[in-house]
This record gives structure tokens, sequence and C-alpha cells, in this order.
């Protein structure tokens, strides 16, 4: 049993960290009071391959593993969480196009996905659905010439930003077979958007309802086959999953480094913090968990990337256990900051914002915990 990294994916790490650190790091703290991230950035992480991280090469994607592009999100989110997150949504859309679409689609659409020309965002949740998503009600009437497409998404990052969304709309019957999946492009007619929506954290991207007033989609704008969107929708949420646990990790690992070099300058009662024992616990602590969690989550996507059966409980569990540890890890190095650590300056305020929401989107940490349940009563 081999833990180490390749030369290659620690050439990818690298590639990523050192972009992250140059060109987001420095701005993050802007994008967030300005409330959105500039389109310009799109292109220049495309560049590297990071458009299409999972899309195959012969689609002219990057074409690499699950494990390789938690690698990508964890290095990335080491500048920003909410940048790194938003590319994650991009890239679940451009592989669920490159997986489930026709060729002519594909064709049409992919190449200025891959350079990020195109920022893609997908809408399932609703209003009234949420880790219920099959219960969703925007409906798709399909006419001669097209679908004709009325409802409401709800919580979609990148809503009045993006360039097309890969919208979950009901084709059929009030079931998961009812489903379908179609791409609506930004200007279509009977398309608009709910107000900015005033958040927690992951400030820095757009976020709004989506809505749909006998919005027209030609019939080629149909992904895959009708009645097949709830299985396209759930197929990349293993993906997703990991990759947002790798956002939560690579976040905590920079708090964790930033609050080991501030209490070592930080002074109190004679000495430097970080030589009071009940501190170094905390840290030792922290760290211990970090460790599991990096192993754990690198596990789970080398699962998914086998195929393994048990591939989705595994991505089920990363998920919950590793957001869990950011999450704590990121409170934590609050804490030992004292009160600098609520003063935006520092960073770590920002951090522990960021990351809750990483314990609700991608499925709840309870659906995690109910995914894992009925494997284990399965077996």
């Amino acid at each position: 049993m081999d833990f180490a990294l390749t030369e290659e994916q620690t050439a990818i790490f690298d590639m990523a960290h050192a972009f992250g650190q140059e060109h987001i790091a420095p701005h993050a703290r802007q994008w967030e009071a300005d409330g959105t991230i500039p389109k310009t950035l799109w292109p220049q992480l495309a560049d590297l391959g990071f458009g299409g991280l999972y899309v195959s090469e012969d689609s002219g994607g990057s074409g690499l593993s699950r494990l390789d592009a938690t690698l990508v999100f964890e290095a990335l989110s080491m500048a920003c969480p909410s940048v790194a997150a938003f590319l994650s949504i991009h890239n679940m859309c451009a592989k669920m196009i490159d997986t489930f679409a026709s060729d002519d689609f594909k064709a049409r659409v992919l190449p200025k996905a891959l350079t990020m020309e195109t920022v893609l965002s997908y809408c399932l949740t609703e209003p009234g659905s949420g880790s219920d998503a099959a219960a969703l009600k925007t409906r798709a009437e399909k006419t001669n010439t097209d679908y004709r497409l009325t409802g409401t998404k709800a919580f979609i990052s990148g809503g009045g930003y993006s360039d097309a969304y890969v919208v979950m709309v009901r084709t059929g019957d009030d079931t998961a077979r009812g489903i379908s999946t179609v791409y609506v492009e930004d200007g279509t007619p009977g398309l608009s958007f709910g107000g900015l929506e005033d958040k927690m954290g992951w400030k820095s991207q757009p976020t709004r309802q989506v809505q749909f007033d006998d919005c027209a989609v030609p019939h080629a704008n149909l992904i895959g086959e009708e009645g097949k969107g709830f299985k396209y929708a759930m197929a990349g949420l293993d993906g997703g999953r990991l990759n947002i646990a790798a956002c939560s990790l690579g976040a905590a690992q920079t708090a964790l480094t930033n609050t080991l070099q501030y209490m070592s300058e930080r002074r109190a009662f004679g000495q430097s913090i970080d030589q009071f024992q009940a501190l170094q616990f905390r840290l030792a602590d922290m760290e211990i968990e970090l460790q599991a969690a990096r192993t754990f989550l690198r596990q789970a996507a080398w699962k998914l990337d086998q195929g393994a059966p048990d591939a989705t409980k595994f991505c089920a569990m990363a998920k919950k256990f590793v957001t869990e540890a950011g999450s704590k890890t990121v409170d934590q190095c609050l804490q030992l900051h004292g009160g600098y650590g609520y003063l935006a300056d520092y960073g770590i305020e920002k951090l522990v914002r960021d990351l809750r929401v990483h314990q609700i989107l991608e499925g709840t940490n309870e659906i995690m915990r109910m995914i894992v349940a009925r494997q284990m009563l399965a077996n």
C-alpha cells in the first residue's frame, strides 16, 4: 500500500498551489468585498487545464483522475475556498456534458467550456427541494420545436454571472424517472434572476435564484436522454463531495499553518504562546485530525477512480468527516488567535465563514450519514 503521491501528482499540486498564491490569495478579501470573482481569472485557470479537469482527453479535457482533482482543489483552496469551490461546480457541469451529451452537443458546447470562455452553473436545488432533490418542481413542457421551462432554482452559485446553466427539469411524471437535464444559455428569453443573496460565507461567489418563465430551450439543448436527468445529476455528486472536502482540507491547512506562525510571534507571560503545553496539545490534535482527513479523502478518491462497489459510501464518509474536521480546525485556529482571530486582517474569520456551508451543500452531512447507514444495513 503506497500512500505517496507520484511525481506527476506532486507537480499538479505544486502548480495549482503556486497559481493560487500568486493570482488568488492576494485578492481574496477584495473579491469577497466586491461580491464577485473577475471573469478574467477563469481563462487563466483554463490555461492550466483546470477548465475540464476530468473531462476526457478525447474531448479536449485534462483527463485527470478524481484523486488528481482533489489535489487541485486542496491547493487552490489554500488561497480561497470560495474560488476553488466555484471552479468545482464548473467542472461538475463540464464532466456531465462530456459523459452524457451527444457528440454534436459536445462539439458545440465543450470547447468554450474547457477554455472557460463559457462559465457553467449547476441548477438542481429549488426553494422547496434541497435534500429531497427528486421532488423538484421546475417543469419543461415539450413542444414541436423546444422545451418551455417554468419554475425556480435556489442557491445557485453563479446565478446571473455564469454564461450557461445545466438545469434539472421535470419532463415526465413526479418520480425521479420524470427528470431530464437541459442546457440554458444566458440571455435566453424567459430566463431571469433573483436578488443577490447576502450569505454568511462564499461571498465572492454571486448567488441568486434562477427563474424560468416560459423559457424556450431548443430540443438540441437536451443533455443525454429524457428521463435520465436525475441519474446524471447524482452521478456527479460523489466527485463533487470529494472536491468540497478537499476545499475544506486546504483551507483548514492554511489556517493551521498561519496559526503556527502567529503563535511563534505572540508573547504572553514572558514567552511565545506556542510554548504552553496546553496550546501545543491543541495544535497536535488539529494536525492529527487533518492528516487523518487527508488520508481518508485520498482513499475515497482512489476508490471512486477504481470503480469500487463501496465508492459512494466512502465518498459520503469522507465528505462528512473532512468537512467537519475542516470547520473544527478553523474554529480552533480562530480561538488560538484570540481577539485577533476575530479581525478580518488575519484571514481566519473568513475561513470560518466559508467552510461552514461545506457541511450543507453537495448533500448535507445528515444525508451522508443516511447513505453510510443504508449501505451498512444492506450489507
